[in-house]
């Protein structure tokens, strides 16, 4: 399998890193174009792959082109591209908001896969959620997940609908995440605690209940039961955050995620 990178920035160089980590390629099955040469240099050194200007010419001998540039980029790169893509060749998108018939249209070509990661994929604990047109082989779709999956889960779709509900659950989620953790840190912070105690206690925290849940497999708020004792701590921190509408702020936020996902997508 060759991959082509069309855009090498944080994640497509985390899909480069994590295919090489794991041994799916080697650095001669991977070319990687970016608009600074800079990027290139890093790449080439780093990593040992074959770097160029152009997104036709690196990509002409690829068995997938991966799409990692911003979506205000696109149109110049589907210029780029348009005309040397081969029936063989399956395009394979990380761009947010940017919709499948958009990416077909622009590229005249139906072997589609669009995928929506996660920042903790730099470090391989990310999530993915992906779909991929009728014209994608199921061999090219074991490929795609066998790349994907270096950056952590993966979650297939068949419906192109909800990637973008994942942009605004599990793409967005980290930054409402990352919020929570900074709220904790500052409360704890409030009542006493010293900053550098309080930071490895919430994260600590965090990662150990999602992983609890994850061992674990039972409903979340079975585990919340577990650690709330009837007239306790926990039980009155609850009840303030209950009053104070925090299942509700994460309704609307993750709603408001979703119809912008739509809007950028360009539907209605």
């Amino acid at each position: 399998m060759k991959l082509a990178f069309i855009g090498a920035g944080v994640m497509g160089e985390a899909i480069i890193a994590g295919v090489l980590d794991k041994g799916i390629v080697s650095p001669a099955d991977i070319s990687a174009c970016d608009i600074s040469a800079a990027r290139r240099e890093h790449l080439a050194k780093t990593y040992g792959v074959g770097v160029g200007e152009e997104a036709a010419a690196v990509s002409s001998k690829s068995d997938i082109v991966m799409l990692a540039v911003k979506p205000q980029e696109f149109p110049a790169a589907g210029r780029s591209l348009n005309s040397n893509l081969n029936g063989r060749q399956t395009v394979m998108s990380i761009m947010a908001g940017v919709p499948i018939d958009a990416i077909r249209s622009a590229l005249k070509h139906d072997a589609v896969v669009r995928a929506i990661p996660n920042t903790p994929a730099q470090i391989g604990e990310g999530m993915t959620v992906w779909t991929a047109t009728e014209a994608v082989t199921d061999a090219r779709r074991e490929d795609v997940r066998s790349v994907l999956s270096v950056l952590g889960r993966e979650l297939y779709v068949a419906d192109e609908k909800y990637i973008d509900m994942a942009t605004a659950v599990s793409s967005s989620g980290p930054a409402y995440v990352f919020l929570v953790i900074e709220a904790l840190i500052d409360a704890a912070v409030h009542i006493g605690l010293r900053r550098e105690m309080a930071v490895p206690m919430v994260l600590q925290t965090v990662l150990g209940s999602a992983r609890y849940a994850l061992e674990t497999g039972k409903h979340p708020a079975e585990l919340r039961n577990q650690v709330t004792s009837p007239g306790g701590t926990t039980t009155e921190g609850l009840r303030v955050l209950e009053e104070a509408g925090v299942r509700a702020a994460f309704l609307n936020a993750v709603e408001a995620a979703y119809e912008k996902a739509k809007a950028l997508g360009g539907q209605k």
